[in-house]
């Protein structure tokens, strides 16, 4: 291996000498964004060749290029299928492995459109022209037409009409816009009077055929973006099924798994027994089964998501085949026999590869560093590939054994960069937290770590609160930037967390400060006895719920010299305005529950407010809107805490934009060396020598 790949590999061992870390470029957020992305793959029937996008990012520009990439499977050789300055993505092999669908916004589209690629040679041509865009192209079984989404009026038949009320739209001078139901917005867009259907269109183009449009059904009105898999065609092409609600009040919502013979009108409901979600139908390859996951807690989001399958050869009787098992079943794919399922599961701070059989018990194939999404070829040889990454690599497209978990590395487009950057060590620890608990926590040390001398660190809280935080590489929270700064970063998976279990996810509820509170406080109190952390150089943040636990934080005793609150939930009562809340709360609202409320409200703490605080909050961000940023601004400057508040008018929860982003990340620098400098007379990120 070349002597900086040497380097690398040291490093993740934590072996590299000092003097040779600094020989590499440290990983500063610039250096971050050189990274390319590789998105979720496809594998051709064969298993000889899997497909992907990868996405590139113009500074100066301040955009993301994706193109479609090709790797053979056992060799790893890589053909580069689609070049121009466009966003390519969604890529999927036609059932003949000849060609290519994928969705692109190219010369002339004013929406994201489908396009097809013949794969020995050939332009591109596009077999749309959908004034309302397309999204999760599926290809019927037979290869003669792809499925795909897109968000219609429902009293249009045709594209032309569409396109003719879009238009009318955008140019009317009076712009106001009127709601009688829910919901008014989601993430950073405004739910207008559209609906969600399934369409499908020829190989050869044409007017594409309305599916469920016309059936009484709409899919879910909320899914922004469209990321989870709403819908799947069966192996003979001539059934649907989809998500959708059945639940016509404005204020609930019920997801169901409907059936639709395709060409008709009528639609069946396979699980009007559970009000809580059913979503992610999935058939098997020999269409004996419908899989779909099931969540039977309604209103709790972290519910543990169940495998159920209806039989179709049955009369429709359903089988739950994970009921007893205490992970979600995720990022779930039918192997060709039809006798098991592979699947991307969050299991204890780490996403598994796990195979589910029909009988019997789920068994782990992979174990350390975390992998997915999946694909799986048809043939009968199945060829499982998917994304493998840790907190020190990206995602790298990697060919999975399924019987062992081996992975064989496919796809290089990152090498080069990090064999010649600086990158730290991690480790998972095990500490007590809230009530006694084992609390799992990851923690990063920086490049050339030294364990003789003190270091700053940056505790940082998750958002969520159901979600956890697996060994992976985030771009918005990322702890090898923090440690090019020299700070330890750790990365607490307190109660609430997804991956460890009913009971520990639900352990918070309602009264979502106490738990997590008291396990930041321990973890913050584990980390000040490392004989290599300087506890008097602490500091915390966290975006979203991880904002509100950093206010929380603010408003209680607290070991902190200075807090990043991104995004940051700080007045419950007014968190009504957020976009999910139309529905009934699962423990009640703040007229029902006022004492839940009033207890875990950031904003009743504002009477403690003493620690430095760094506000950050974007106008777009629908989930905890600007109202409660500007609050805790606010609040801080009327009681003279030091403060800052940075404000982006063009981004919504999470800050996604390139130049943006490095702002970001400069302004939490500036922030954090402000009040824990650099000791030794060191410069901050300003210049100056503190």
């Amino acid at each position: 291996m070349t002597r900086p790949a040497f380097l690398i590999a040291l490093l993740s061992l934590g072996t590299v000498p000092i003097s040779a870390a600094a020989e590499l470029a440290p990983f500063t957020p610039e250096r971050m964004w050189q990274l390319q992305r590789i998105g979720a793959p496809d594998v051709s029937p064969d298993g000889r060749f899997a497909v992907a996008a990868v996405s590139r990012f113009d500074m100066a520009e301040n955009k993301a290029y994706s193109n479609i990439w090709q790797w053979d499977t056992a060799t790893g050789a890589a053909r580069q299928l689609t070049s121009r300055n466009v966003s390519d993505g969604s890529p999927l092999v036609s059932p003949d492995g000849r060609r290519m669908a994928f969705v692109s916004q190219r010369e002339g589209d004013t929406a994201p459109q489908l396009y097809l690629l013949p794969l020995d040679g050939g332009e591109p041509q596009r077999l749309t022209s959908v004034a309302t865009g397309v999204a999760q192209p599926k290809w019927f079984p037979d290869g003669t037409r792809i499925a795909f989404l897109s968000r219609v009026w429902a009293d249009l038949d045709n594209s032309a009409k569409q396109a003719e009320r879009l238009k009318e739209r955008t140019d009317a001078k009076m712009q106001a816009q009127v709601w009688d139901g829910s919901p008014v917005r989601a993430w950073d867009t405004w739910v207008d009077d559209r609906e969600l259907h399934v369409f499908a269109v020829g190989v050869a183009g044409g007017e594409p055929e309305a599916l469920t449009q016309g059936s009484g059904l709409q899919l879910p009105r909320n899914a922004v973006p469209l990321e989870a898999p709403l819908y799947d065609i069966a192996p003979d092409g001539r059934e649907l099924a989809f998500t959708a609600d059945s639940d016509p009040k404005p204020n609930n919502t019920n997801l169901d798994v409907h059936v639709l013979a395709i060409g008709t009108r009528s639609p069946r409901n396979l699980t009007a027994d559970n009000p809580a979600t059913d979503a992610v139908p999935n058939y098997s390859p020999d269409g004996r089964w419908l899989g779909f996951v099931r969540q039977t807690v309604k209103g709790f989001y972290g519910d543990t998501r169940r495998l159920m399958l209806v039989d179709r050869r049955g009369g429709d009787a359903l089988r739950a085949i994970t009921a007893d098992w205490d992970r979600s079943a995720d990022g779930l794919v039918w192997a060709p026999d039809s006798k098991r399922l592979y699947g991307a599961i969050d299991d204890a701070g780490t996403t598994r590869v796990y195979e589910i059989p029909l009988a019997g018990k789920p068994r782990a194939v992979t174990g350390a560093t975390s992998f997915g999404p999946l694909a799986i070829s048809t043939g009968r040889k199945p060829v499982l590939v998917g994304l493998r990454q840790s907190f020190l690599d990206p995602a790298t497209l990697v060919r999975i054994d399924p019987r062992n978990g081996a992975a064989a590395k496919l796809s290089t487009v990152n090498d080069e960069l990090l064999a010649g950057t600086a990158l730290g060590t991690y480790e998972s620890v095990t500490y007590t937290g809230a009530n006694g608990a084992p609390i799992q926590m990851w923690v990063n040390y920086p490049a050339g770590f030294d364990r003789s001398k003190k270091h700053p660190v940056f505790l940082l809280i998750h958002g969520g609160p159901h979600n956890g935080i697996t060994d992976s590489v985030t771009y918005r929270w990322n702890a090898q930037v923090f440690g090019s700064w020299g700070y330890v970063t750790a990365w607490p998976n307190f109660h609430g967390s997804s991956g460890f279990g009913q009971a520990f996810a639900d352990s918070i509820n309602p009264q979502q400060d106490e738990l997590p509170y008291a396990d930041v406080i321990a973890a913050a109190d584990w980390l000040g006895a490392q004989p290599w952390a300087d506890k008097e150089r602490m500091v915390a943040g966290g975006g979203s719920y991880g904002g509100y636990l950093t206010a929380i934080v603010l408003g209680r005793p607290h070991p902190f010299k200075a807090l990043v609150a991104h995004a940051a939930v700080y007045n419950w009562f007014t968190q009504s305005a957020a976009d999910y809340a139309f529905e009934p709360r699962r423990f009640g609202d703040f007229w029902q529950q006022p004492e839940v409320f009033q207890k875990g409200s950031p904003h009743f703490g504002a009477a403690n407010f003493a620690t430095p605080t760094l506000v950050i909050h974007g106008q777009k961000d629908f989930r905890v809107p600007f109202n409660h940023g500007i609050e805790l601004y606010q609040t801080l400057v009327n009681k003279g805490v030091p403060t800052r508040l940075v404000y982006f008018p063009d981004e919504n929860h999470w800050v996604l934009k390139p130049q943006n982003s490095l702002f970001w990340y400069a302004e939490v620098r500036r922030w954090l060396d402000a009040w824990i400098a650099p000791k030794a007379g060191g410069k901050a990120a300003d210049g100056n020598v503190r």
